[in-house]
């Protein structure tokens, strides 16, 4: 299985709410519009077939607004000839009127429907679906039997960014996306395909310039620091980078500096055995600093191309133990100016917004240089990842979804947005 179809697959949280929000905003808009649509239908219908009111003339304008008609003079009654029996003193009897000629009876009103407009062949007309409207007016109209759609307004930008926050992607970072899709495309007629498609595109690019794999110098050791909060997933982390290194060709050493967790300690000598790398370790409560102070010395000894050190796990608002972790940093500087070459923060993607204020304070306390984002399996928060690229800008050197050593692999920006909105690649 590729990691694509594993991430797509996976990730199923993040991106059915996406992929289903998506669909809703287009379905809600397209059904207010067919019914718009119709409504607009059926009141021209109606005024075409009302009867026209008789106007009537204002009182007393009779004569003004009606001319009179044109009166011929009345013809002279015909000569009667004289009745002999006729007396003198009776009038002579009224002719009788002539019949008035037959008027023709009006013609019915011309039908417009569509159907009395088709070619008379001697069938039926189909009645047509007013929801389908297939062919040239269906196009006009923005509608397809199998494709709803709507028009990229205002209404649809704000609905937009409601459901990409509901993500976790951040205020900021959402209206800049939806402003990006609308440029150019604003009015246009849009599918739900075609929103994934341009939403997919669109972080794409702001991920794009983040995309970058760990780097490799040729210092040796090329020293390695793995930071993170507590159960963000440093230690199965650090093995299955350690593993990918090895199978690269590298000589990798562990440096177990959780000193306080006994648990941590045997989870990555299990990891280190399953990679063939050792693993330094030193009494439990011991100061990390020292442990990390003196495997840089073997590594050194040992020709290692990377020491990888492990932390203990550190809450961004704990003062003291960010001062422990600070004193790491100068202590390993002791030993070379140069050291870290690598400081790797481990954020849990379930902690959705939080982790913009982790980067902040480990980035200040640790200079952190890059980040690995696990968990993305176990969260609707897919998001928090694009906000912290266009809020940091840090490099994303690797994402996980699971447990297994295959689970973490390097970042590519546009398999990562194709499924986050439920794409197929």
């Amino acid at each position: 299985m590729s990691f694509f179809r594993k991430l797509k697959d996976r990730m199923f949280k993040s991106s059915s709410r996406l992929d289903e929000g998506l669909d809703a905003i287009i379905e809600e808009g397209a059904g207010e519009a067919a019914e718009a649509t119709q409504e607009h239908r059926e009141a021209a219908t109606d005024a075409r077939h009302e009867p026209v009111p008789e106007t009537r003339p204002e009182p007393g304008r009779e004569r003004e607004a009606e001319p009179a008609p044109a009166t011929e003079p009345e013809p002279e009654p015909p000569a009667i000839a004289e009745d002999e029996t006729a007396h003198p003193g009776e009038a002579a009897p009224a002719p009788e009127p002539e019949p008035e000629p037959e008027r023709a009876p009006p013609s019915p009103a011309p039908d417009l429907t569509p159907e009395a407009l088709r070619p008379d062949t001697g069938e039926k007309a189909p009645a047509q679906d007013d929801g389908a409207r297939p062919g040239l007016l269906g196009r006009l109209m923005g509608r397809s039997p199998s494709a709803p759609r709507r028009a990229l307004d205002d209404e649809m930008l704000e609905q937009l960014e409601e459901l990409l926050i509901s993500a976790d992607m951040g205020v900021e970072t959402a209206m800049r996306v939806t402003a990006n899709m609308a440029e150019g495309r604003y009015g246009r007629m849009m599918s739900a395909a075609d929103i994934k498609e341009l939403l997919a595109t669109e972080i794409a690019r702001v991920m794009e310039p983040v995309a970058r794999p760990l780097p490799l110098y040729p210092k040796k050791p090329q020293v390695v620091l793995v930071v993170g909060v507590n159960g963000s997933g440093k230690t199965t982390t650090i093995g299955k980078l350690a593993s990918q290194f090895k199978a690269a060709g590298k000589t990798v050493v562990i440096a177990a500096g959780d000193t306080f967790r006994a648990a941590a300690v045997e989870q990555l000598q299990i990891w280190g055995e399953r990679a063939g790398v050792p693993v330094l370790t030193a009494p439990e409560g011991s100061d990390p600093a020292a442990l990390a102070f003196d495997a840089m010395g073997k590594a050194e000894a040992e020709g290692a191309d990377l020491l990888m050190i492990d932390t203990a796990g550190r809450l961004q608002n704990r003062a003291d133990l960010m001062e422990e972790l600070a004193k790491i940093v100068r202590v390993i500087r002791k030993k070379d100016p140069d050291a870290p070459h690598n400081t790797i923060l481990v954020l849990d993607a379930t902690t959705g917004q939080n982790a913009l204020s982790q980067v902040k304070t480990f980035q200040e306390m640790a200079d952190v240089s890059g980040l690995v984002m696990t968990k993305l399996d176990g969260t609707a928060r897919g998001g928090v990842l694009v906000a912290l690229a266009d809020r940091f800008g840090l490099p994303i050197h690797a994402i996980g979804v699971g447990e297994q050593i295959d689970d973490l692999a390097p970042f590519d920006p546009e398999d990562f947005a194709a499924a986050l909105v439920g794409l197929d690649r």
